[in-house]
């Protein structure tokens, strides 16, 4: 049999034509199948969770890498900021995705590995949260947040189609969709809204049925594929309306109040933390990403800064350019450092959230100032590791950063031996 219908080419464009209904089939092919209990089952002990951040601009390497390896190493300038919590993380050397290029186009593949994002034709692949969040998300009301610090469409969440997944941006909105119980009205027409969702599936369903007899082979497969797409939709849609009528958790803290200034950025980022900390205390996601985006290149707001930080990040080695640098970058490194405090600070049983939770901290950028994508600036913090320690790797030859990500899912409890182009779990990286 041809691999081409004469009078048919599958197409979802067209597809979606005939169906004469709107579907985003990308978003349908990012719920795959879950290998979890159903929401509601009794945990047997306090989740375990992920945290990953991506501050997009890199690190000045001479002020961000230790001297020594091991657990004698002697932290950097930077890392001193963070030497109270030395013994709760593990600094990575020698480490970046393989094939991964093209200088600030490789934050589209932090989480991802997927290679070659600068080249035309680039389709991403699924990202570390989205993997990790079909499998255990559906046990929380959010199965992960995507946030934003800075430019208004970056993101780390990539679907299973390679189509990007927004981040928001405002706390307020986030302590909102946590937090604020809607109305019984707002509630109704929410869970309506869900509902005509799932007619909207029906329909589709039952053209697509019609369309489907005259196809070829290979395209009935696709076809069939679509189905088990929508199905899993409604599924998910069904999960949802549940959760709209359970009462959102209670906090003791009052609603944050956005700071529109881009400048701001430590401000902006400090917010974001706190916003984190409280979905993941109250366990209303176990899947968080956040990236810090400052393409924009607005002047930080800090003393002794007065350049765009975009441009401070290609200083060329320039003196008074690298200060400025070095000033924003250590202000960072202080506030990741003050959220490692806070959520060390939440006890959980015997354990605090820190040690439940994954933290991850680096950036798609080794250099920035020479768009260099080896070498990634990488910190790995709680979530039940044996930390205190450089592993450092070569320098030139790198180790598959995703080697990380599979040490990591299984942490979470996801039976898995590769994601992207791992080649096994991180070596020197035991649980504790």
């Amino acid at each position: 049999m041809s691999h081409q219908s004469p009078n048919w080419k599958f197409s979802r464009r067209r597809f979606l034509r005939a169906s004469g209904v709107s579907l985003a089939l990308p978003l349908l092919e990012s719920f795959q199948p879950r290998s979890v209990r159903a929401a509601g089952s009794p945990e047997k002990e306090t989740p375990r969770r992920m945290v990953c951040i991506c501050t997009n601009m890199g690190m000045i390497p001479d002020y961000f890498w230790p001297e020594g390896t091991g657990k004698n190493y002697q932290p950097s300038e930077y890392l001193s900021l963070i030497d109270d919590y030395r013994n709760d993380f593990t600094i990575f050397s020698g480490v970046s995705h393989p094939d991964v290029d093209g200088g600030h186009h490789a934050e589209v593949s932090y989480l991802t590995a997927a290679p070659h994002p600068s080249a035309g034709g680039f389709k991403n692949t699924i990202s570390l949260d989205q993997y990790a969040a079909e499998r255990v998300g559906i046990r929380t009301r959010f199965p992960f947040l995507a946030l934003n610090v800075g430019a208004e469409n970056a993101t780390l969440s990539w679907t299973a189609s390679g189509v990007r997944i927004p981040a928001e941006q405002s706390p307020s909105e986030v302590f909102k969709r946590l937090f604020v119980q809607g109305s019984k009205s707002e509630i109704d027409a929410q869970v309506q809204r869900l509902r005509d969702g799932r007619s909207v599936l029906d329909v589709l369903t039952d053209r697509a049925k019609r369309l489907e007899k005259g196809l070829p082979a290979y395209d009935r497969q696709k076809v069939q594929q679509y189905f088990q797409s929508v199905r899993e939709l409604e599924q998910r849609f069904v999960k949802e309306e549940q959760w709209e009528y359970r009462p959102k958790p209670v906090v003791n803290s009052a609603p944050p109040v956005d700071v529109d200034d881009r400048a701001e950025l430590i401000v902006r980022t400090e917010l974001m933390h706190q916003m984190v900390k409280l979905a993941l205390e109250t366990d209303s996601t176990r899947i968080v990403t956040l990236v810090i985006d400052q393409n924009a290149n607005p002047k930080v707001n800090l003393p002794g800064v007065n350049e765009g930080h975009h441009s401070l990040t290609h200083h060329g080695q320039r003196k008074n350019s690298v200060e400025q640098l070095k000033i924003i970058e250590a202000a960072q490194m202080q506030t990741f450092g003050e959220f490692l405090k806070v959520l060390k600070s939440v006890q959980e049983g015997d354990e605090t959230l820190l040690d439940r939770t994954m933290v991850l901290y680096g950036s798609n950028l080794g250099n920035a100032n020479s768009h260099d994508n080896k070498n990634m600036p990488m910190i790995l913090a709680g979530g039940g590791f044996r930390h205190g320690q450089h592993l450092s790797f070569d320098r030139q030859h790198n180790k598959p950063l995703p080697n990380l990500f599979v040490s990591m899912l299984q942490r979470l409890g996801i039976e898995t031996d590769r994601f992207a182009s791992s080649t096994g779990t991180m070596s020197g990286l035991e649980f504790a």
